[in-house]
């Protein structure tokens, strides 16, 4: 179970706190959804939750233990926005064996199954990769690590509609071994697949029900 208790990040140059406050609990295997525009703070919150930035004040609990930054860093894989940018190696299976040279070959097919990439030659270079594929490959090289909880900023962002839609698809399948926390400003089709949700505004977490928040819009018809 994942707990924020009222977690406050109010850099000293900033008039105003980024994050105000933030209350949160996940469950093992959920999807949470926090919804919020540019801004609000959500990118912020997920390094925060990786390890990546510290809070001004407020504890982040995994099973009732209160971590500190190195040790989210081993709980959490962080999926940046627009992942493609940030890959390094020159083949899937150097992407895949960053920082982890020791990983065998049968662990990175397993870890490019996972995410649906089984079919794909080891030797294929990342940006040969459609972007469908490119999003799934920085999962994939979250889930080599074997984190406890996977966070995703604006996963859906760039993708045309059946993109997403493959893309939903693989999350919620995901979830079914995973816990996930996903930050977007356009939730479309991922209200379907959340377990829980929460608009982000000035830094002011509110929990939300999926249901009221409106369906996942349908493709528009082509003109």
């Amino acid at each position: 179970m994942l707990y924020i208790r009222n977690l406050i990040y109010h850099p000293t140059a900033c008039p105003t706190a980024i994050l105000k406050s933030i209350n949160l609990e996940l469950a093992p295997q959920q999807l949470g959804l926090i919804i919020g525009p540019s801004g609000s703070g959500k990118s912020t919150l997920l390094e925060i939750l990786s390890g990546l930035a510290e809070p001004t004040s407020g504890s982040v609990f995994w099973r009732e233990q209160e971590l500190i930054a190195e040790q989210l860093q081993q709980l959490a894989g962080l999926v940046f926005q627009f992942p493609e940018r940030h890959f390094c190696g020159g083949t899937l299976l150097e992407e895949l064996r960053l920082g982890h040279p020791e990983l065998g070959i049968e662990r990175v097919r397993q870890a490019l199954g996972a995410v649906g990439l089984e079919h794909l030659s080891l030797s294929t270079p990342p940006h040969a990769l459609s972007g469908g594929q490119q999003r799934r490959l920085a999962l994939a090289v979250q889930l080599i690590r074997q984190p406890n909880l996977l966070l995703l900023d604006e996963p859906t962002a760039g993708l045309d509609w059946s993109i997403r839609q493959q893309l939903v698809a693989l999350l919620a399948k995901l979830k079914q071994d995973w816990t996930l926390l996903i930050v977007t400003h356009d939730p479309g089709d991922l209200l379907a697949i959340a377990d829980r949700c929460w608009t982000l505004k000035h830094g002011d977490l509110q929990s939300v029900d999926p249901a009221t928040l409106g369906a996942p819009r349908e493709p528009q018809p082509a003109a």
